[in-house]
């Protein structure tokens, strides 16, 4: 089998790369999955939860770094079928569980259960569903989350710093305008994230801690959203915020159903979603080149304001091991 490494090989990280991509939607054991195989061979591989696996398409195979991908409250894990698949056009395999069917305030299931699809990714399980030739490297695992999945994915990063090379939180909430929600993340304390050196990126919206109108709260307040995880990490780490763009404007364009129609009402939002889905695919990927790949080329270009962005920054703060 021929054994190549992500390529990252598109030159703008802020279009789709060169890669086909293919998604799968993989049921979970209590779902009772059949495939070709047996249910009792399904079971004994499939995972705890359902996941929407976005995965490059290449006859000639390679081994694949792993981002899992953490959704928002109340927000299903095909709302983010775009931005998977930008992401996984690198190169890259994304892994995107769906948490719960139900939500409730408490996050500690969330945080459970993306524990869960952690180990069942490190048994290397996801391989029984792929291609012979497309190859996963769960040694090269990135965790990711939106909204309440980012508070869910720094969670569990402080809780198994062992099983992650990079964290990124895409808008991450630790609660309400009124307060924090269980179990809270943030502790009001600078630089007091320990996450055993692992890299961390934290991408914001501009628009987030605003009100849609006065009868509605903001999707993102202030005091539980992006600024103060960003003020708890260590180095490395580094910030972006996106101005004139909201909560949800990672989305796909077209979330069918009630919810969907409920993420456009529920947040004060940009003019469209595609520019912010573009900034937030291409900071990813940057950010994974170089801390997966060793390849910083594109992290210090966004730093340096040295390539054209899909949106206007409010503020770019960098606490990384890059060269100047």
């Amino acid at each position: 089998m021929s054994h190549s490494s992500c390529s990252f090989n598109s030159s703008n990280v802020f279009e789709y790369g060169n890669y086909k991509t293919t998604l799968l939607s993989i049921k979970a054991k209590e779902d009772g999955f059949c495939s070709r195989r047996s249910s009792s061979t399904a079971d004994s591989v499939s995972p705890p939860k359902p996941v929407l696996v976005g995965r490059p398409e290449t006859g000639e195979g390679g081994e694949f770094p792993v981002l899992m991908l953490l959704h928002g409250f109340m927000t299903p894990n095909d709302f983010y079928s775009q931005l998977i698949r930008h992401v996984a056009s690198y190169g890259l395999i994304v892994v995107a569980p769906q948490l719960y069917s139900i939500a409730t305030t408490d996050a500690t299931g969330d945080i459970e259960a993306a524990a869960a699809i952690t180990d069942w990714l490190s048994n290397k399980s996801l391989q029984s569903f792929l291609p012979s030739n497309i190859c996963p490297i769960v040694t090269k695992l990135a965790l990711s989350g939106h909204s309440r999945g980012g508070k869910a994915a720094f969670a569990l990063a402080l809780s198994k710093t062992e099983s992650f090379s990079a964290l990124i939180g895409i808008d991450p909430v630790d609660g309400t305008t009124f307060s924090q929600t269980p179990p809270p993340v943030l502790t009001g304390v600078p630089s007091s994230f320990q996450l055993g050196g692992i890299p961390v990126m934290v991408i914001g919206s501009g628009l987030g801690a605003e009100k849609k109108n006065r009868f509605s709260c903001a999707c993102a307040p202030k005091g539980v959203n992006h600024e103060d995880f960003y003020k708890e990490c260590q180095s490395p780490a580094c910030y972006v915020v996106a101005k004139d763009y909201g909560h949800m404007d990672r989305l796909d364009d077209d979330t069918k159903g009630m919810i969907g129609k409920m993420t456009y009402a529920m947040c004060k939002n940009g003019e469209s979603r595609e520019p912010m889905r573009k900034f937030v695919g291409g900071v990813l990927v940057a950010f994974l080149k170089a801390y997966l790949e060793g390849d910083d080329a594109d992290l210090v270009a966004i730093r340096n304001g040295e390539v054209e962005l899909p949106v206007q920054l409010d503020a770019v703060d960098f606490r990384l091991s890059v060269p100047a």
